[in-house]
């Protein structure tokens, strides 16, 4: 810590989209230039009428030197010249940034006139994307420029000072314009994910367009892109072989790199694990029922409302999240014994497990009998199978990773994207992660894939109640989505998210040999 304090970090910015590189007698630092635009005028055609909104950027850019923790301001200004209101986006545009995760952070605000009071806006993230290639990334989406109005914003960057050894920001680069317009994500391009900063070089490209979720991964596809409620989030498909991580005693396996930069694993036992091996050891435990009470809507929840044994009356009643399943005591009791009692909790994040109790209906589920109702012993569907299928549709497959029900993101502290209903951290898999990891629709069996374990495992999606009985999805023995009674005994595979600025620490290159660790282990 005082060899990298003792170092003064450098960064410029200026008028010219050049990066220089600058030789000292205390190291080798970057000189970050970035060309931050005169003026840009966009004119789009709506159905409501002609709309003119034009971006103003003051003349003078941005010349700053930031040492850690400083930060540097950039100050414009949008003005609607046209009859309506307008929906607009902000974005870094024609990005280059290979900071660390963390490193360098940002915040907007905006006020209504020169002399107004300043007002933060909700932006895309709290952290500058990252990118290798140039690229448009989001900052903040959805602005809305009322019609004859010009809104003022100000743009801040801070270089921050992390608790940990940053001597890969030295020879960085950040490089950015900005304009307003259509939110955009070219899938096309290598970003610096948390992978690649492991690595010190970049993954391999992101693979363009969306897999069919219909069938079976049963190759190493790679990576593919979906949003999700922090971001762009990358997630591994099919029998890939570079996503071990070695973390608290245990083997994991990386499901995605989350919208926030943290790292989604799923626990895979004491030693790791080769494609396509079934062995118990690869479970956390076995022979464990979601819950004991099955007879009542409110029993697909990782949490419900009142009691053990007392029926439901309402929607809203079955899914207040006052009482824990029977799985969740059971999740949380293994967190506290192997994460919070080795002193790990620091490098668990705070990310949100979707435990989705939307009722879309039967036209959307595709259940005939499907209420909509979601309480007491009314038939419903819930949403994972409006996205994923069911036993009655096969050929459902657009999964997701945003979470659109609140109450159902289970968080422990944030209560602004997440309910705040937690008490540790930890969750399982959804159904949606399952099918978007490869393992084929319900007709689908796969033994290729990573998840696959060779016993059948929970995942914390709800699928439907019926004839008396709450069902879950869940990964079969055969490794396909599957679903069964809540009341039955399965196997648990706890997952976690480990914090990006933890996870750009580790060493290893994601292999069953060399997984990512510890920088202190040595297997």
């Amino acid at each position: 810590m005082e060899e990298r304090n003792n170092r003064k970090k450098i960064f410029i910015l200026g008028l010219c989209a050049i990066t220089l590189v600058l030789a000292s007698t205390l190291g080798t630092y970057a000189y970050f230039m970035t060309n931050l635009g005169r003026e840009e005028k966009q004119e789009l055609t709506i159905t409501s009428g002609l709309l003119a909104l034009i971006f103003e950027d003051n003349s003078d850019g941005i010349n700053a030197s930031l040492s850690l923790g400083e930060s540097v301001t950039k100050e414009f200004k949008i003005r609607n010249t046209g009859t309506e209101d307008v929906t607009t986006n902000i974005l870094f545009s024609n990005l280059l940034n290979t900071f660390l995760s963390e490193s360098l952070s940002y915040t907007l605000e905006y006020r209504t006139s020169e002399e107004g009071k300043w007002t933060r806006v909700e932006t895309v993230g709290k952290n500058v994307p990252l990118s290798v290639i140039s690229s448009d990334r989001n900052l903040a989406k959805n602005l809305i420029i009322p019609a004859e109005e010009t809104y003022y914003y100000k743009l801040t960057i801070t270089f921050n000072d992390l608790d940990i050894n940053q001597n890969k920001d030295i020879d960085a680069i950040f490089a950015s314009k900005f304009k307003i317009g259509n939110a955009t994500f070219d899938p096309s391009f290598v970003p610096v994910t948390v992978m690649s900063i492991l690595n010190g070089q970049p993954v391999k490209g992101i693979n363009e367009g969306t897999p069919n979720f219909v069938s079976a991964a049963t190759t190493d596809e790679g990576i593919f892109a979906m949003e999700d409620d922090y971001g762009m989030s990358y997630y591994y498909r099919g029998a890939v072989t570079n996503n071990y991580v070695k973390f608290a005693g245990f083997y994991w396996r990386i499901i995605r790199i989350n919208g926030d930069g943290s790292l989604r694993i799923i626990y895979d036992g004491k030693q790791g694990y080769a494609n396509g091996t079934s062995d118990t050891g690869r479970l956390a435990y076995t022979g464990k029922a979601f819950n004991a009470q099955y007879n009542d809507n409110k029993y697909v929840g990782w949490m419900f409302g009142g009691a053990q044994g007392v029926a439901s009356t309402s929607k809203t009643q079955a899914q207040t999240n006052t009482t824990n399943s029977d799985l969740k005591t059971l999740v949380d009791s293994w967190y506290k014994t192997n994460i919070v009692d080795k002193n790990l909790g620091d490098r668990v994040a705070d990310v949100i497990f979707c435990n989705d109790r939307t009722t879309p209906g039967k036209d959307a589920t595709g259940l005939s009998t499907d209420t909509g109702l979601g309480y007491g012993k009314n038939i419903t569907a819930y949403g994972a199978t409006a996205r994923v299928g069911g036993p009655w549709q096969t050929a459902i497959t657009q999964p997701r990773f945003t979470c659109s029900q609140k109450n159902d993101a289970f968080t422990v502290s944030d209560e602004t994207k997440g309910n705040g209903d937690l008490t540790y951290p930890v969750g399982l898999i959804t159904a949606d992660e399952i099918l978007a990891a490869g393992s084929g629709n319900h007709a689908t069996i796969n033994s290729s894939y990573y998840l696959y374990k060779g016993s059948w495992y929970w995942s914390l999606s709800p699928c439907y109640f019926s004839s008396a009985n709450s069902f879950v999805f869940d990964v079969s023995s055969s490794g396909k989505l599957d679903h069964y009674y809540v009341d039955r005994i399965g196997a648990v595979t706890p997952v976690i998210n480990l914090k990006a600025k933890y996870v750009s620490t580790l060493k290893g290159i994601g292999t069953i040999d060399d997984p990512y660790r510890d920088s202190n282990d040595t297997l």
